[in-house]
């Protein structure tokens, strides 16, 4: 029982609360409306339809916040994960989410309860860069059949799928009105943080919120023959069904390794990070990598269980809600809180909004996280990093997550030795 007690909620998580819930309000209302349209566009993207994607930013968000090792995380689902998902479900079918979610979930809680949470440390600084750039590429081909309004034609891997999808479309006649609202929400992404600091405009609202409201709008009042989102069910939360729907040994084992490691990597990095972004240097303060193994697991469990999907930390929207002054984890609390009053009560306006309005937020998304200044900037580094860079990308979005993980690492540090180099 002692052994369990550092991974259950205790006063110390809320220990400033009286004094600073305020801001931590403000930051999870903040937070919540980044996180809205993105909940929905990796639900639609990963084939588990929206309503998926609002379950499992709220409750696994929900439960991470309480059970996480991190004061700051914010997690749901995210982009990283959809690149695991969409071949998965499109193998097997949606519902094979269920028990790969769960299980998932339960090998990430066991990998924390057993103390592996230390592993990310070791996973070098120029993999990870190219672990990002291999999603963000992954992401924006995912949105070819949402972009263009367009079945998705399977072509096995995502760029062979991406391509026949985008050479059937045109053969088919392009859908010029969805890829127009596309186009807008690019515009409006990328366009209105300049002009809100050219004007110093003091409301902060995120730009893919805006993106999507006034597509929407426009949709709307000229009447845009798109698709949209739909009607969400009218009890969000609901229990499936749990069984193997027809995966065999082999093909549960792997998926759920893969699943969870991904799950893992991506929590710990992101708590890393939000560590950094909040100056936080002593140990009583820094996140608890195991107890953060241990909530994400507890939060992909329960969320699978009530159809929603596996869940990772958010490195994106961690970000906004330090930036938006989060002091303790009752921001991510907060948040979604405030997903779920939405969805309770602007539900109909929810299913109005045009899913290309969404496949324009992700791609403007995948841009961000690529980066091109600043990988610019990592491939003037040294040719080891460059390489090992570019390697990751290359099996990430060719191969695989999980092997462009390992692969990138151990060609890291059988180089580092070769070179004689000391590996700290």
């Amino acid at each position: 029982m002692n052994r369990l007690r550092e991974f259950l909620p205790n006063r110390s998580d809320y220990k400033s609360a009286g004094t600073t819930w305020r801001k931590d309000l403000i930051a999870g209302i903040t937070v919540g409306i980044v996180a809205l349209p993105l909940a929905l566009a990796f639900g639609i993207t990963t084939g588990a339809g929206a309503a998926a994607g609002l379950i499992t930013a709220i409750l696994a968000g929900l439960i991470a916040a309480i059970f996480g090792g991190s004061n700051f995380q914010v997690s749901g689902p995210t982009g990283a994960m959809t690149v695991v998902l969409v071949p998965i479900v499109t193998k097997y079918g949606v519902e094979s989410l269920i028990p790969l979610g769960f299980f998932a979930g339960l090998l990430t809680l066991v990998l924390g309860i057993f103390h592996a949470g230390s592993i990310i440390n070791r996973v070098p600084w120029p993999v990870m860069e190219g672990f990002t750039l291999g999603i963000a590429i992954v992401i924006a081909l995912q949105q070819a059949p949402t972009a263009l309004a367009t079945p998705s034609i399977d072509g096995g891997r995502t760029v062979a799928t991406a391509w026949r999808t985008i050479r059937g479309a045109i053969e088919n006649g392009l859908h010029y009105s969805a890829i127009s609202i596309v186009i807008l929400a690019l515009i409006i992404k990328f366009t209105y943080p300049k002009l809100a600091h050219k004007f110093k405009i003091k409301i902060h609202i995120p730009a893919s919120f805006l993106a999507i409201i006034i597509s929407s709008l426009v949709v709307f009042i000229f009447g845009i023959d798109v698709p949209k989102v739909g009607d969400l069910p009218k009890a969000i939360f609901h229990m499936q069904k749990f069984e193997l729907f027809g995966l065999g040994t082999y093909e549960l084992i792997t998926a759920v390794i893969a699943i969870s490691a991904l799950a893992s990597i991506e929590s710990l990095l992101s708590a890393r990070v939000a560590d950094q972004m909040a100056h936080i240097h002593d140990d009583e303060h820094k996140y608890k990598p195991n107890r953060e193994l241990f909530g994400q697991g507890l939060a992909s469990m329960l969320s699978s269980l009530v159809g929603g999907m596996p869940a990772t930390g958010a490195i994106a929207r961690t970000g906004v809600n330090i930036r938006s002054g989060a002091i303790s984890r009752l921001s991510a609390i907060f948040h979604a809180g405030f997903l779920l009053s939405v969805v309770l009560v602007l539900s109909p306006i929810i299913s109005s909004i045009p899913t290309s309005a969404l496949a324009g937020v992700l791609l403007g998304t995948s841009y961000r996280m690529a980066s091109p200044a600043n990988l610019r900037e990592i491939l003037r580094t040294t040719r080891l990093d460059s390489s090992i860079l570019l390697i990751t990308a290359l099996i990430v979005i060719f191969v695989d997550l999980i092997w462009g993980i390992a692969i990138g690492t151990a060609l890291y540090y059988a180089i580092k030795k070769l070179k004689g180099n000391k590996v700290n």
